[in-house]
């Protein structure tokens, strides 16, 4: 997915950006970048690989000779950003969030509009940042260029654009991701987790409404386009992607997942277990929260191993993915042999890895396992956000098993499959629960995950659960 991280100062801020940036590590694991703003030096900017070792590693150095009194930084799971922009908007720089799905559209149509060219990067592909401060770039303000940009892209995008005189914060125009905005004495700073400036002395200011756009300065900061009506922030902020400490829309991450947790347990009466586990990291608020509910003890019976093997590190080809993803965990004997487990993890999205999970258990010799994903089956690509490598649905397990069931047929009744009332999904479910060699297999229901968010549903993004707008 990638997150963003931007300071505006009366003095360096090089400190606090680097810190607020590696705060999004877990949000991505391709590229890591910084830009700054000096009245000295000007803009300068830093970039590094951050697939084989973390974000704080690669710009340890960078802290100490960067200086400047405003910056941005993103974590991206994408392109290499921020970009530095010489325009007639004057040079700023940018970094964004987000997903553009016409992308080939807009670059011809930016051709036909008189921009000369865009920087080609490896298999052809145009910086998506770099497309978008090509479209903001077409009006004559920031702030109307950056209207522009998110009305003519199809998807998503949150942008920090920082100039001069200050930091432009724009949240995407549905709201898909968040954006919050910190204040201390003297400082400003804004950013797409919520808890990553706490530790840095900053203390909550502002959450941007959706398509809102606001413009920073170390004296304060000040709404230029107001928040629109609609909102779809997208519910996978809960379930995965965000870190325990965070809130969105007023609703804390670690608490919708003990919530989705317990959930889960009220309307599984029948699991008849020995523990209750989650999958980690994400799986095990989850887990607590169905112990509780149902009385049943929780445990740990493998431990993931952190020291050498940090969440940036994971490989973009999907069979060294699993090969790391099974050295991470560590069996604990004593809590899986001939012990009836059940696991809850965030989703299962191709199962490639939840399969080799229960394979890793059943060689430890795990009595049964059986799994409670905590939302329900996904049956959509994602497309407003880059929250899966897969490049089609066909890579999801249960697109994969309703093939198999019905062949093309199948995908005429999608409907059914997404409702939990039918026989299809039924059906559905029983083969992935097969192709796993899962005890058993029970989701959460669409109704339970929104339940455990808690707010209004129609604000909340089910694209990849129901394939609805």
């Amino acid at each position: 997915m990638g997150g963003v991280f931007g300071v505006v100062s009366s003095e360096n801020c090089v400190t606090d950006l680097f810190f607020g940036v590696d705060y999004h590590s877990h949000l991505g694991t391709r590229r890591g970048g910084m830009a700054v703003f000096s009245r000295e030096t000007g803009f300068e900017r830093a970039i590094h690989n951050i697939e084989n070792s973390p974000f704080r590693t690669k710009f340890e150095r960078d802290v100490g000779e960067m200086a400047g009194h405003m910056g941005i930084g993103c974590i991206s799971d994408s392109d290499p950003q921020p970009l530095i922009v010489r325009s007639h908007l004057g040079n700023y720089a940018i970094t964004t969030v987000g997903r553009i799905n016409n992308l080939e559209e807009l670059v011809k149509q930016a051709f036909e509009n008189g921009s000369s060219h865009f920087l080609e990067m490896s298999g052809g592909r145009v910086n998506a940042t770099e497309l978008t401060a090509c479209l903001i770039n077409q009006k004559d303000s920031i702030p109307e260029g950056i209207r522009h940009a998110q009305e003519l892209i199809d998807g998503s995008m949150t942008i920090l654009l920082l100039t001069k005189q200050g930091l432009y914060a724009a949240r995407d125009r549905m709201g898909r991701t968040p954006l919050f905005i910190g204040k201390k004495e003297g400082a400003y700073c804004v950013s797409f987790e919520s808890f990553a400036y706490l530790n840095l002395g900053y203390r909550d200011e502002h959450a941007l409404g959706a398509g809102e756009i606001d413009f920073i300065t170390p004296d304060g900061y000040k709404t230029v386009v107001p928040p629109g009506e609609k909102m779809k922030i997208c519910a996978f902020l809960w379930t995965y992607f965000g870190y325990p400490t965070s809130s969105y829309e007023g609703v804390n991450v670690e608490q919708m997942r003990y919530d989705c947790g317990r959930i889960l347990a009220q309307n599984d009466q029948e699991a008849d277990v020995d523990f209750v586990a989650g999958v980690p990291d994400s799986g095990t608020a989850h887990a607590i929260g169905y112990a509780n509910e149902s009385g049943i003890p929780f445990a740990r019976p493998f431990i993931k191993y952190t020291p050498t093997w940090p969440r940036s590190f994971m490989p973009q080809n999907q069979a060294v993915r699993n090969q790391v993803a099974h050295m991470k965990l560590i069996p604990v004997d004593a809590l899986i042999r001939d012990k009836r487990l059940l696991f809850i993890d965030d989703s299962v999205v191709r199962g490639t890895q939840m399969r080799e999970t229960v394979d890793f258990l059943y060689d430890s010799g795990a009595k049964e396992v059986h799994i409670r994903p905590a939302c329900p089956p996904i049956m959509f690509g994602c497309k407003y956000l880059n929250f899966s490598r897969s490049t089609s649905d066909m890579d999801l397990i249960s697109r994969s098993v309703i093939k198999e069931l019905e062949g093309e047929e199948g995908f005429r009744h999608l409907e059914e499959y997404c409702d939990a009332r039918t026989g299809r999904y039924e059906r559905m479910v029983e083969g992935v629960c097969r192709r796993m060699r899962v005890t058993s297999l029970r989701y959460q229901t669409l109704k339970g995950m929104l339940d455990a968010i808690g707010i209004d549903p129609d604000k909340v993004c089910t694209y990849c659960w129901t394939g609805k707008e």
